[in-house]
């Protein structure tokens, strides 16, 4: 039973700009250790399907870094998401 806590990890969501109007504050998924950011989209996809089309226009990042979303996750972390903003 230890094996699976430790292969399972805490993301915790957060979002800014449009994407933030169409989620809670702020969540947490369970994902298993070494998944992509790409697979923790999919989770928010799962649980929020109006966000599809928002979420595939967010940036990534955790902490001040902009991640890819094929970063893999190997330990609990919070994910930002960034809508794009347009203006000048």
């Amino acid at each position: 039973m230890t094996t699976e806590l430790q292969s399972s990890i805490t993301v915790k969501i957060e979002s800014f700009g449009a994407i933030e109007r169409q989620l809670p504050q702020s969540f947490t998924v369970q994902c298993q250790a070494d998944s992509l950011v790409a697979d923790v989209l999919n989770q928010v996809v799962q649980l929020f399907p109006e966000t599809l089309n928002v979420l595939e226009r967010c940036a990534c990042a955790i902490g001040e870094d902009i991640i890819s979303r094929q970063t893999r996750l190997n330990q609990d972390s919070t994910l930002v998401l960034l809508s794009p903003v347009a203006g000048g």
